[in-house]
């Protein structure tokens, strides 16, 4: 019996679901979730994708988990990416169509993460989200501070149970620690102070 990984709040992704990841810095928050999840990790990209993941760079551990597979075209990619969700001993299914996905190829998607007790990652392009993912994240680089650890923006802009949140993250992509940071709210008035 597999057991779900336990959630990282508030950065976990929800088991036995399908998310979205957008943004240049996708790809990271994709490394980021598969330091986390544990069991086999497919990685599904096209044929023609220019640029692959590279064993050498990955987080410790994840490159030892790691099939890649590269699809002719966008049907058959589909197709393994469904057939990758529905495989339970797979930890997590990372995917990067290159066509936005239908509601009923993210509906099927869904339940294939449903039967397989998988968690699927798309990572799309902007604005090319389905309406059948549980999450998006838009993710992004910040400026390095520190030779440590490089900074994200991972921000949640959709979320179908729960609240819109974004977080500063820092995180060493080599050792896989991290330090996360609440956004600090905007204040529209001048604080009151005591009289």
């Amino acid at each position: 019996m597999r057991l779900d990984p336990a959630p990282l709040e508030p950065l976990a992704l929800a088991a036995r679901r399908v998310h979205e990841a957008e943004g240049f810095g996708r790809r990271t928050f994709a490394l980021f979730q598969a330091a986390r999840h544990p069991g086999p990790l497919i990685w599904v990209l096209p044929a023609h994708a220019q640029h692959l993941p590279m064993l050498r760079g990955l987080p410790e551990g994840v490159g030892d988990r790691l099939h890649v597979i590269r699809p002719q075209n966008e049907l058959d990619l589909l197709w393994s990416i469904e057939e990758a969700l529905r495989a339970a001993p797979v930890g997590l299914v990372i995917a990067e169509p290159d066509k936005p996905l239908s509601l009923l190829a993210g509906r099927r998607l869904q339940l294939a993460a449903e039967t397989g007790k998988t968690t699927g990652l798309m990572l799309i392009r902007e604005g090319a989200g389905s309406n059948a993912a549980e999450t998006r994240w838009h993710c992004s680089p910040l400026p390095k501070e520190t030779e440590d650890s490089t900074p994200h923006r991972w921000s949640l802009s959709k979320n179908k149970k729960g609240t819109l949140e974004s977080w500063t993250v820092y995180w060493n992509g080599a050792t896989t620690a991290f330090n996360l940071v609440s956004a600090v709210g905007e204040r529209h008035e001048p604080a009151e102070t005591p009289h």
